[in-house]
């Protein structure tokens, strides 16, 4: 397997991409630039919990009977004479082929880096925070007679980008297969509208491209620097997807400088997203068609 990168946006409305259990639950936020953050962690809990109730894969990371446990235990059944059986753990585990893991046990303490990681997630714009106060029918304490009163913290709208490696030489060493990748795409699309909670409802994939290259060598960089979001409304700041644009002009032409280091180029766009290119509204399939490179939509 060769080495690839990913791009991935989805926006979030009047909701909490990611918590910060630091903050009181508070979204993660870059108060300096006014930016919403998003843990990698995050997005994979969104990938892991897709395949295992989506698609019936086993997964390392998980809760036994809706239940916390232990890595040991999690794992007992690949343990042999004290020893942990990696080579079938990585058969059998399809979140340890895409991202590796650390498997700490008291005889044998084991260490699989993933060939898939995840930077941390930011808002293209600046985010507003809102706050209001939450009642419930339980008392906060026995014998008390009012309900109990909480904080909720949301975003007003944030349109959040990740940027993604694949490693062609850890894909080796775990054992990842097309197939494994293909249901990561699938997974990037289908997880989050389905992660249907309380404070994560509302959060739309909107665009996902992951470049599969010729080699083992070849990294372009963080893709998030060649696209610009432009407001696109008088108000002052962006409440919905109807409010902004995406301009992928420099997208292209990085794309169409390194089309002869591409070997496919895996996407989805959403329709409500509007996409220029050149000054001109655009179809992402039309503009990718232009490089002559196999596409996979």
């Amino acid at each position: 397997m060769n080495n690839g990168e990913i791009l991935y946006m989805y926006d979030a409305k009047l909701c909490n991409p990611n918590g910060d259990p630091d903050e009181e639950n508070r979204p993660r936020f870059d108060a300096e630039r006014e930016i919403n953050l998003v843990s990698d962690l995050r997005i994979k809990r969104y990938v892991r919990d897709y395949l295992y109730e989506e698609e019936d894969k086993e997964i390392y990371v998980r809760k036994i009977e809706d239940k916390p446990v232990t890595a040991g235990e999690r794992v007992k059944n690949f343990v042999k004479n004290g020893e942990l059986d990696v080579e079938n753990i990585k058969k059998e585990l399809i979140d340890i082929r895409l991202f590796g893991a650390t498997i700490p046990l008291k005889s044998d303490n084991k260490s699989i880096t993933g060939p898939v990681q995840f930077n941390w997630g930011y808002s293209l714009n600046k985010v507003e925070l809102m706050e209001s106060s939450i009642t419930s029918n339980f008392s906060s304490t026995s014998g008390n007679a009012q309900g109990s009163i909480g904080k909720d913290y949301r975003v007003k709208y944030s349109f959040i980008a990740f940027s993604g490696v694949v490693s062609g030489r850890n894909a080796k060493k775990t054992g990842l297969t097309d197939e494994d990748l293909k249901l990561l795409d699938k997974a990037m699309k289908n997880a989050i509208p389905l992660n249907v909670t309380r404070t994560k409802i509302n959060q739309y994939p909107r665009l996902y491209i992951r470049l599969e290259y010729k080699d083992t060598s070849t990294v372009l960089g963080d893709m998030r620097r060649h696209v610009k979001l432009i407001k696109d409304t008088e108000e002052e700041s962006i409440r919905d997807i109807s409010e902004l644009k995406l301009d992928i002009t420099q997208l292209v032409n990085l794309f169409d400088r390194n089309k002869s280091k591409i070997e496919k180029i895996y996407y989805f766009a959403c329709d409500e997203l509007k996409l220029l290119c050149n000054n001109q509204t655009v179809k992402l399939t039309e503009v990718l068609k232009d490089l002559n490179v196999s596409l996979v939509e």
